[in-house]
């Protein structure tokens, strides 16, 4: 199934385009999805380390 990006109305494999609102339906929504899950695991480790490198770098003193 693909999913439209605008409006993300769902529609079977073989249609190029949305017949909601007309948009071109994306190539494949598998890819998409792994994509997005790459980039998700990318931002949480540069988040994890950014917390690490300020765990270290801020100053430990408390009024």
């Amino acid at each position: 199934m693909k999913t439209c990006l605008y409006c993300q109305q769902r529609h079977a494999d073989a249609r190029q385009e949305c017949g909601r609102c007309g948009m071109a339906l994306p190539a494949s929504n598998t890819h998409v999805q792994a994509r997005r899950l790459r980039r998700f695991q990318w931002f949480c480790l540069g988040l994890a380390l950014f917390c690490i490198a300020m765990f270290f770098w801020l100053p430990r003193t408390f009024y």
